[in-house]
């Protein structure tokens, strides 16, 4: 029996046409002509000694030795293909790619994106906005922002901003809200995106914390925290906002908080990148203007009353 490896092309073919169970479609997703396919998967058999495809009239299936190899090859260029990414991707010192949450990625990473780009014009950087669990070598990216409780990342992680809540609203709507009491007439935004935080930094935490009973029933409900601000700006209701998330209105004056108080929570913004990542030139770059950026919020924690989620559960057992 031949030991040796086949031929890398000759494994390609066969992959692809165990994926496709087609030498057709196998030949277009490698460019290549089906005779020449064929060749391949041929020339496999002959170093193998047994056929891996049995082929059948306008159709093909694997045999019990090709049903063998296929989770082998299957892994085995999925490995080759993300370490040849990663290879890539340290070679590369102009381009970073980022994954952060829409919310996120819409109301604090897009705005300051410009002062990013004039600091750095040597670096282009590039954003995927999801939820989603990334893995670095796979989903090519080198940089992700996560919010949520801390946990041990396996990874490089530096916490980068501290979240609290507070009622914000806009300018005009401020005029008709003067105390805390007037939020219970008031038309309440309500964001589902917090609700797997536990403790609570929702409507009922905030009332409880402020001594002024339940909120009032209805109000409106948004499945992201960036359409609740949007909301909020146009003066449709009153948000329980993320400092995080409406820094840049609150700066520039299109919200305000009336009230000091404000409620803490342990989630808070991480960015993560790979062990080791943190130190290359353009990463660091990035690393440096994100904490710099971040400045702007503890400008906003001046004159707050800060209440922890915590002690709201604990004393009224809101949850």
């Amino acid at each position: 029996m031949n030991e040796r490896l086949p031929p890398l092309t000759a494994l390609r073919a066969f992959d692809a046409a165990a994926r496709h169970m087609s030498f057709a479609k196998a030949a277009d997703e490698l460019n290549v002509t089906p005779a020449a396919l064929s060749f391949q998967i041929k020339s496999l058999e002959d170093h193998l000694g047994v056929a891996v495809f049995r082929r059948l009239n306008r159709a093909i299936e694997l045999t019990e030795a090709g049903r063998a190899l296929v989770p082998g090859t299957r892994d085995g260029f999925a490995a080759l293909s993300g370490a040849w990414r990663s290879a890539r991707r340290l070679a590369d010192t102009s381009t970073i790619t980022v994954t952060a949450g829409p919310a996120f990625t819409a109301k604090w990473l897009a705005p300051r994106m410009f002062a990013f780009a004039q600091d750095h014009p040597e670096i282009e950087l590039r954003f995927t906005a999801t939820l989603r669990l990334l893995d670095f070598d796979r989903d090519d990216v080198d940089i992700a922002i996560r919010f949520g409780m801390p946990h041990n990342e396996d990874a490089f992680a530096r916490s980068i901003i501290n979240e609290w809540v507070t009622p914000m609203m806009s300018p005009e709507l401020a005029e008709t809200i003067k105390t805390p009491e007037d939020l219970t007439r008031a038309t309440l935004l309500h964001q589902d995106d917090v609700a797997f935080l536990k403790p609570s930094i929702q409507w009922p935490a905030w009332f409880a914390a402020a001594g002024i009973g339940a909120p009032p029933p209805g109000g409106l409900r948004f499945s992201q925290a960036d359409h609740a601000l949007d909301s909020a700006l146009t003066g449709t209701g009153v948000v329980l906002g993320r400092v995080s998330l409406a820094a840049r209105d609150l700066v520039e004056g299109r919200l305000v908080m009336p009230f000091d108080l404000s409620l803490t929570t342990e989630a808070h913004y991480r960015l993560i990148c790979p062990n080791g990542a943190e130190t290359r030139p353009h990463i660091k770059a990035f690393l440096d203007w994100i904490k710099d950026q971040t400045k702007e919020i503890l400008v906003l924690d001046k004159g707050r009353r800060f209440v922890p989620a915590a002690s709201v559960e604990e004393i009224s057992g809101v949850r």
